[in-house]
């Protein structure tokens, strides 16, 4: 599939001159910072030196007096709270942050994660008759709620309270909650609205420690858990998730919970530094594989274990899930591609909707992005639960999937989500009409170059400027993620130097040392599943490549090495 390379403004010359100068880097740095919205000494400053003194004052939060007055309350009047959270990653992360701080104080409390299949996503009538039938007076959800309207006038016909802690957009009412917590409600003025739904009760947890006296280093020991959420979650990286990202990520490869620290081990990432691609690719989805293939409280049970004997095992039994849920979602990928490929309207369409009422529900989502990768394009993946049809969306860069799936809803049962990703559930019946009019909503929305992939080039560089000063400032950048993506560069009329080979079990990638027209410097390359390329360029055909910086850890041996996202041959 043929990408779209897109060079960014480098910005205002004389500002970034004048940044480059401030802080004595070059004006790649400079320019860098400058695309990033950092263009003055004090903004370096703290991007460069992240300070929890940052974090803004959780009472900007709409709601957050009431909210921290009613734990008081609970806690005053011996009452039984329980922390009810989703089941993905962001969810359970939620849940075990509230859980673990407050079980060292007091011990009324419990939690419940839905079970995907029989309740489906965020409050559900099951976990309020639970409560009530079990002595909790108050639920504080997590990462769910802001359109549970009906839910919540449910739960106060049966006397239990509501505090929720979302960060998904608001319907048209707002639930009759004791507090809603939101940062995206419209009438909320907190300054950054961007926080994963842990995020949301973090600052929940904060205003109690402020209105307590209990200190905060407390609530900070907790912030690996955040990190794991804010880099799932795919939250943007900047403001106050970077401080709170930077912060967790150290308490990640310092000192980290019991539950996460068995994880880690399993993962087999124990004796290296530990980033946000670790966590995307690899803690995340075994935390989340709980929740798609059995019950997302195992990985509450996992992240809030008591001992290193019980973390151990219930690890042991979430990456067992994974290996499952891996095969499970190749199987299902392969099948969707073949009902794609026998199909010639599906393969010329503007968007993919696809139903199968056998096809596991717990990975549909991850269907949904991986056939992206093959026919870049919104795409939804539908399973039947029940008896009405449900599942996931995904969508490509710059198009608003919410929008699109908000323009069919009056087909819909249930739906939320973001830009970029949403759950929907309808009746059976209601299917094909559903495909009929999201692809014509599609057609009629979305940009023609939406439909390629696009690579966002930050900067066009020589190889003389990657000197060992240029990769420690890049360095510190980190930690990256939506926001403040690892800088892409672009350099051109490059070759091998002789030394490129396939590698991988199927000979899939290319590795390469490349050389760059009028320098001797050479680097060292990966250009994963690429291998299409080795040809025209182990006979001398100079290219145009694209990638970023990283650090190569091999046989205890570190190196930079160039992580290839493109290739463009140049004419002979």
């Amino acid at each position: 599939m043929e990408k779209r390379w897109v060079l960014k403004d480098p910005g205002d010359p004389a500002l970034v001159n004048s940044l480059s100068r401030q802080i004595n880097v070059s004006e790649i740095i400079a320019s860098l910072l400058v695309q990033r919205g950092i263009d003055d000494y004090e903004k370096a400053k703290r991007f460069f030196r992240p300070s929890l003194a940052d974090l803004y004052d959780p009472f900007l939060m709409k709601d957050m007096a009431a909210a921290v007055e009613r734990v008081e309350q609970a806690i005053r009047r011996r009452e039984s709270i329980l922390f009810y959270g989703d089941y993905d990653v962001d969810g359970t992360t939620a849940v075990a942050l509230m859980y673990s701080f407050f079980r060292k104080r007091y011990n009324k409390i419990g939690y419940y994660i839905p079970d995907r299949y029989n309740e489906g996503y965020g409050i559900s009538f099951k976990g309020i008759d639970f409560a009530s039938e079990n002595g909790y007076s108050l639920i504080v959800a997590l990462d769910c709620g802001i359109k549970s309207v009906e839910k919540v006038r449910y739960a106060t016909q049966r006397n239990v309270d509501f505090i929720i802690c979302d960060h998904h957009l608001p319907g048209d009412l707002i639930p009759e909650a004791v507090a809603v917590l939101d940062p995206k409600r419209t009438d909320c003025n907190y300054p950054f609205k961007e926080l994963s739904g842990c995020g949301v009760g973090f600052k929940l947890l904060q205003g109690y420690c402020k209105k307590t006296g209990i200190s905060e280093q407390e609530l900070y020991q907790h912030l690996d858990l955040l990190a794991v959420s804010i880099a799932s979650d795919i939250v943007p990286i900047v403001d106050e998730n970077r401080v709170l990202a930077f912060y967790g990520l150290e308490k990640l490869n310092t000192n980290p919970s019991r539950g996460l620290k068995s994880i880690i081990r399993i993962a087999g990432i124990e004796n290296q530094k530990i980033g946000i691609d670790d966590i995307v690719f690899k803690i995340g989805p075994r935390i989340n594989a709980a929740g798609r293939m059995e019950s997302g409280k195992t990985a509450v049970d996992l992240l809030c274990a008591p001992d290193d004997i019980s973390a151990f095992e219930v690890g042991a039994l979430i990456d067992s899930c994974n290996n499952d849920r891996k095969h499970v979602d190749r199987t299902i990928t392969h099948e969707a591609l073949r009902m794609i490929a026998q199909d010639n309207r599906l393969q010329h369409s503007y968007s993919t909707v696809l139903f199968n009422p056998s096809w596991h529900k717990g990975v549909v989502g991850i269907v949904a992005s991986r056939l992206i990768e093959t026919y870049y394009r919104p795409t939804v993946i539908l399973t039947q639960s029940g008896d009405l049809a449900t599942g996931s969306a995904r969508s490509v860069q710059g198009y608003d999937l919410y929008q699109a799936i908000e323009a069919c809803s009056d087909l819909l049962e249930n739906f939320g989500g973001h830009m970029y990703a949403a759950g929907l559930t309808m009746k059976v019946d209601k299917v094909e009409e559903f495909k009929r009019r999201f692809e014509e909503h599609v057609s009629k929305t979305i940009i023609p170059e939406m439909l390629s992939p696009q690579i966002d080039i930050d900067a066009s560089i020589r190889f003389e400027n990657i000197t060992e000063k240029f990769f420690n400032l890049l360095k510190q950048f980190q930690p990256f993620g939506p926001g403040n993506m690892s800088p892409v560069f672009i350099a051109e009329n490059v070759h091998d130097s002789g030394f490129s080979r396939l590698v991988g079990s199927e000979k899939e990638h290319l590795k390469l040392t490349l050389i760059q027209e009028g320098n001797t410097q050479k680097f060292d390359a990966i250009a994963f599943q690429m291998a299409e390329f080795y040809k025209p360029i182990h006979y001398g055909q100079s290219f145009d490549v694209c990638f970023s910086l990283h650090e190569n850890n091999f046989k205890d041996t570190i190196s930079l090495q160039l992580r290839v996202k493109d290739i463009k041959l140049r004419d002979e």
